[in-house]
């Protein structure tokens, strides 16, 4: 089977995936078990724990949409 590129040179496997360097996943999951670890040790009661972790799975998505709303995109 012929393999295909995208236009970011990913190779597609055919087993419904793209091949491509997992660097991202590496930083996401420093990034999450930092929030984490903060939201854990400031939190007051078991319920502040628990939506502490809610934070931590989300906060990228607010990242990149509070940076683009300052670049006004």
């Amino acid at each position: 089977m012929k393999k295909k590129k995208n236009m970011f040179n990913e190779e597609w496997t055919g087993c419904g995936s793209w091949k491509h360097g997992g660097s991202g996943n590496a930083v996401y999951g420093l990034g999450f078990l930092g929030a984490a670890f903060y939201y854990l040790t400031t939190a007051t009661d078991f319920w502040m724990g628990v939506i502490g972790l809610l934070k931590a799975i989300l906060w990228p998505a607010v990242l990149v949409f509070e940076v683009l709303r300052f670049l006004g995109v």
